[in-house]
């Protein structure tokens, strides 16, 4: 059986039995559309800025396409794996939670802005966007307090003596599981010089043991990864690749041939080659040069150097070619995913197995994408603003009078904990939170004319 007794438990338990025909699951992915974090994806940045065009995605719109890969890699396991038929089947709404709660912890401008929040944490426990996701659904979230703890009649979340009731969406321990992509704890402090860390808060050490021990340990040499969170994960990589790509060939950024063109690049092909072996070890650099130009030469060998240009030119431009080339991609990779030996015990540790020629191509076209686009001096000056709005934004509300400048109840919040950690992780909770435009227009109010008074925070 996929799905234990164990899995089903929340932090504060619920009476649920009453709803019949919604699963706890259901409740979970229900719980997360409806929560203010979800939705606010829809003013953060994907690769484009929102502003220049309706048409490129958002961290919601590239959500929503995430979740769509990931219910049908599902699907095609429990269709396809003899393994995963009847009670263990793998949960299609516990798959499509994980998807759509991935980028919830992503804050304003990107990876800039992430990286501009770790190092203003680096003293108080870091930033990440994972971390930060687990936090949202489990902490940050109002939606369910500590009853048992706290006062009934107070709104704030802090009591009193500075103790946090906040239980977040108050989740199953195995929705929890599937967001928790990486098993290490970030440490309470790091040196200035030290790169971001993925995993989890000091914060939510508790939480993630009493979820271990409800969902139980992997088999030995295997990390704490659920069957749900490895195939929210390829799914991610799966849109990743070929998305943005779409996106960059709608901006005029590049189109087929001339990625293949660049590729011929030998610094360019190392480089992609060594990202690539992160994920397949035993890479050549020749398989990764010829996975690109099996996706990317799609022209004739006969054709001649103009026949090829217009060819490639030409499903860059039309919504109908471009939209068949993505496609394509999206179904082929799927179609390389399947699920390898398992445990004996049971599968919810059963390792996601890509193919590798499969997986080459997903890593080479997302490694090639990001090097050739998204570090691209046009995208990397509108990132660098980003750093620069973040930073300032966390300094001046940490400063002795930014707590004069919060949201009322944030400001209650933070004049109730007791020590300087808490309340940063609070500050940093609040601008992790902002969409883009918002963080512009706070940015706005502090330093420039700003919007009227009348606007509230």
């Amino acid at each position: 059986m996929l799905y234990k007794p164990g899995d089903l438990e929340r932090v504060q338990k619920e009476e649920e039995e009453n709803d019949v025909g919604r699963s706890a699951f259901r409740r979970d992915y229900g719980r997360l559309l409806h929560s203010a974090s979800f939705r606010r994806l829809q003013g953060k940045t994907q690769l484009f800025p929102g502003h220049e065009s309706d048409f490129f995605r958002n961290r919601l719109t590239h959500s929503l396409e995430v979740a769509q890969i990931a219910k049908g890699i599902a699907q095609q396991i429990n269709t396809t794996d003899g393994r995963f038929k009847g009670e263990n089947a793998i949960d299609l709404d516990l798959v499509e939670f994980a998807a759509l709660a991935h980028d919830l912890g992503h804050p304003p401008f990107g990876h800039n802005g992430e990286r501009a929040l770790d190092d203003c944490m680096k003293q108080h426990g870091g930033f990440e966007g994972n971390a930060q996701t687990l936090r949202i659904v489990s902490r940050v979230e109002k939606k369910v307090y500590d009853t048992q703890a706290g006062s009934g009649d107070d709104p704030c979340p802090i009591a009193e003596d500075g103790r946090d009731l906040r239980l977040g969406l108050n989740l199953t321990f195995r929705s929890l599981a599937a967001v928790l992509k990486y098993d290490s704890l970030i440490p309470a402090q790091r040196s200035e010089g030290e790169k971001l860390c993925k995993g989890y808060y000091v914060s939510e050490k508790d939480l993630v043991e009493k979820v271990k021990a409800s969902v139980g340990k992997p088999p030995e040499g295997r990390p704490f990864k659920t069957i749900e969170c490895q195939v929210m994960d390829i799914a991610d990589d799966i849109a990743y690749s070929t998305y943005d790509l779409e996106d960059a060939m709608k901006g005029g950024f590049t189109h087929p041939l001339d990625l293949l063109a660049q590729v011929g690049d030998e610094k360019l092909l190392d480089e992609i080659t060594a990202k690539t072996k992160r994920e397949v070890s035993d890479v050549a650099r020749e398989e990764v040069f010829q996975a690109l130009v099996d996706l990317l030469q799609l022209y004739e060998d006969n054709s001649t150097p103009i026949e090829a240009y217009v060819q490639s030119k030409m499903v860059a431009s039309s919504s109908v070619l471009r939209s068949k080339f993505t496609s394509e991609l999206v179904g082929g990779f799927m179609r390389g995913v399947s699920v390898g030996p398992s445990d004996p015990e049971g599968l919810t540790f059963a390792s996601l197995s890509v193919e590798r020629g499969t997986r080459i191509k997903i890593e080479a076209l997302k490694h090639l994408n990001y090097l050739l686009t998204i570090m691209s001096p046009r995208l990397k000056v509108v990132e660098y603003r980003g750093y620069d709005v973040v930073q300032t934004l966390f300094a001046t509300l940490t400063s002795s009078q930014g707590p004069l400048l919060l949201p009322d109840d944030v400001k209650e919040a933070y004049s109730r904990l007791q020590d300087a950690g808490a309340r940063h992780r609070l500050v940093c909770d609040f601008v992790a939170g902002m969409t883009d435009r918002y963080a512009v227009e706070f940015y706005a109010r502090l330093k420039e004319s700003g919007a009227t008074i009348f606007k509230p925070l």
